[in-house]
């Protein structure tokens, strides 16, 4: 596949740090729109929403946010960022997709997950004590649906379902079906031996330690008898983007710093992060993307040589940049990054495939 690149939010309702203004949830949802019909018109891949049930996020039915988007764009694929695949019914998350593909025409995807934030489990009726034991049968029961329909199957944790009829079916032959890991080995070894796309969260920390993660997934997948060369990998990272750096981090650091205050806080208080410690992420081995073009072009292509990943999303702006300097970034992204990153990748695939010839 061609290497991709798209955005992805939680849509977080932080109070900026230089107004203490709070945009409503209809606010940040007519902004996502609009920005989605941005980053589809400059030439972006995937835009991403992430699901969250507390009252300091906007988006708690991403598909119902996707499928607006979806009425308003003709080519980006649309995919949640994650779906906390435990406290969801998974046949319900299958029709719900489904219904965001026909209406998108066949750009859904899913990216499944555990969930960091856990106030969806007392929410909904679920024990946080079968965190992980939810996930590995609601995925089981997601992919055999993805399979065959109807659908006789039968678990531990949901009652079983016999000749079940889940409609209505997507347009896609099935739904791309990603699994998020947050940096948990047996999440990686889950994901290659199932044979499923990774989607690796770096969130801060130097990049080249998440290497060995990746390499593990892929020997996960051959060892199950998975085709490696088929299997994508997504890096998803905040970031920001600017016309020089000084601007990318002069617009974006109190925005992130307030966001990881207030809007990071479910197991416990916020976090602050230092400014200089900021800096530091932003370099090219740290984990933030934030910077000028050329900045954010030399990081994927620096990324690319240790993972040989097949997409980049940048969760832009975190914490509620202004929409007016998100739709630069969106451009900018679009416009100066993508191809230059799309023809810079070709090219090193043709070149290691030629090579592989010639010997």
């Amino acid at each position: 596949m061609a290497f991709e690149i798209g955005i992805y939010s939680f849509g977080e309702l932080t109070p900026d740090p230089v107004t203490g203004e709070v945009r409503t949830p209809q606010t940040r949802l007519r902004e996502f729109i609009e920005q989605s019909e941005v980053a589809d018109q400059a030439g972006l891949d995937v835009f991403a929403l992430g699901e969250h049930h507390r009252a300091d996020f906007a988006v708690s039915a991403v598909p119902v946010v996707l499928a607006a988007m979806a009425t308003r764009t003709k080519n980006i694929k649309l995919s949640s960022a994650v779906t906390v695949l435990s406290s969801e019914d998974p046949v319900r998350v299958h029709q719900q997709f489904s219904t965001l593909d026909l209406i998108s025409d066949g750009r859904a995807e899913i990216i499944a997950g555990r969930g960091s934030f856990t106030e969806s489990f007392p929410l909904f009726g679920y024990d946080l004590d079968l965190y992980s034991e939810l996930f590995a049968e609601k995925l089981d029961l997601l992919l055999a649906i993805r399979e065959q329909n109807p659908i006789t199957w039968s678990g531990r944790l949901r009652a079983p379902l016999f000749d079940a009829d889940i409609s209505p079916r997507p347009l896609q032959d099935k739904l791309p079906l990603w699994v998020a890991v947050g940096g948990t080995t047996a999440s990686a070894v889950r994901a290659g031996t199932l044979g499923l796309p990774l989607a690796l969260a770096i969130l801060g920390g130097a990049v080249n330690r998440y290497a060995p993660l990746v390499q593990l997934y892929r020997d996960s997948a051959r060892r199950a008898g998975h085709d490696v060369s088929a299997l994508p990998v997504s890096i998803n990272s905040p970031g920001f983007v600017a016309p020089t750096s000084k601007a990318a981090r002069e617009l974006s650091y109190n925005y992130f710093n307030r966001g990881m205050l207030e809007n990071f806080h479910q197991r416990g208080k916020g976090f602050h992060t230092p400014r200089p410690a900021y800096e530091a992420q932003a370099t090219l081995g740290g984990g933030l993307f934030v910077g000028s073009p050329q900045e954010i072009i030399d990081k994927i292509l620096y990324q690319h040589e240790l993972f040989g990943h097949q997409r980049l999303l940048i969760q832009l702006g975190y914490g509620g940049v202004p929409q007016k300097d998100m739709l630069k970034a969106i451009e900018l992204l679009g416009t100066e990054v993508a191809p230059v990153v799309r023809r810079e990748i070709a090219a090193r695939e043709a070149a290691q495939s030629n090579a592989k010839v010639t010997r």
